[in-house]
């Protein structure tokens, strides 16, 4: 197995993602819950397509920690990811995306399961809000087996998707891999992911942050059904007794990084928003690309602000490569002051 140092190792689900321009009212007639993933079936896949059918839509590879891994190898980072596609055309197409963006993963030494392979169907309305309808799919079955334990073990962060609270398998393997890290020395991070995740799922989400947690990435919608409460005071607190260092991303607030308690205000780059499909994703990778680059906590948010404020300008999840780079070299001269 290989001995290469990965700056990040991460664990999520493999998902195409498909997204529509939607109106509040077509959103509504659809039965699409506003600004939440849920999960659907593929009855459910069926009857949302046929509602969209006509209306342009964009395809790129997506998954929570996908577009995370992404976006650290876009930066200069080196990922791995461990993720399940299955034996059809969107699963090759998800492995040539990796392949693509140089990012390391489990699918290069491992055969395409049967089956089809998870998409999400993501409807932008005009406040920029994004809703996804997820069908699992073949990385619903995810597992230990696509672990790599050596390249979690010789990478600098072990970064969980929250989204895998919700498959028995998945989390187990999430699990597992942290125990892996953990032995190995390795910093441990995750994401609270989603409302939905926290409302019905939150025992796993626990399971996941556990003891020791390094990093802990969340939004503020997220922050307050967690800790229960609007008073950023209380959560602020609640929520630094969970990990070493805490980004609470507040949209055009900009974000708090909660370093053993003391917060620390990051301002956000001044955009207009159009979709904000993605903007936590390249958040966190931007952060944890800063971070094991070396640089302080919030060096690593401004960074991170700035790629997501460039990501919510533009429809999709990702930045190609020339915004990627320009944003970079933004943040040589934030350094320079």
């Amino acid at each position: 197995m290989s001995t290469t140092r990965y700056d990040l190792y991460a664990i999520g689900n493999a998902l195409v993602d498909s997204e529509y321009e939607v109106t509040e009212v077509q959103l509504q007639a659809m039965g699409v819950e506003k600004r939440h993933m849920t999960l659907i079936d593929a009855e459910r896949k069926a009857y949302l397509l046929a509602s969209v059918e006509g209306k342009h839509s964009r395809r790129t590879g997506g998954g929570s920690a996908g577009n995370t891994v992404v976006a650290m190898a876009q930066l200069g980072g080196r990922a791995f990811y461990s993720c399940r596609v299955g034996d059809d055309e969107l699963g090759a197409f998800y492995r040539q995306d990796l392949v693509s963006n140089g990012v390391a993963s489990n699918l290069a030494h491992s055969p395409s399961a049967p089956g089809q392979t998870g998409s999400c169907m993501v409807m932008v309305t005009p406040d920029a809000e994004r809703s996804m309808s997820t069908f699992l799919g073949a990385t619903a079955d995810l597992d230990h087996s696509a672990l790599h334990a050596q390249d979690i073990a010789n990478s600098k962060v072990y970064y969980m998707e929250g989204y895998l609270a919700a498959s028995p398998t998945g989390l187990d393997a999430a699990l597992k891999g942290r125990a892996i890290a953990k032995a190995a020395g390795v910093a441990l991070a995750t994401t609270l992911s989603d409302m939905s995740m926290i409302n019905f799922c939150r025992p796993g989400l626990e399971a996941m942050v556990g003891k020791d947690l390094d990093y802990l990435f969340c939004n503020e919608e997220e922050a307050q059904v967690w800790c229960g409460s609007q008073d950023l005071s209380v959560i602020s607190q609640q929520l630094g007794l969970l990990a070493r260092t805490v980004c609470l991303t507040r949209s055009a607030k900009g974000c708090i990084v909660l370093n053993d308690g003391q917060g620390t205000e990051v301002p956000a780059a001044k955009v207009k928003a159009l979709d904000t499909n993605g903007a936590g994703d390249m958040f966190a990778g931007a952060f944890l690309y800063a971070v094991t680059q070396g640089h302080s906590n919030a060096q690593a948010a401004w960074l991170a602000n700035q790629a997501a404020g460039e990501v919510v300008t533009r429809y999709g999840n990702r930045l190609n490569q020339p915004t990627v780079d320009s944003t970079k070299a933004r943040f040589a001269q934030y350094l320079l002051g």
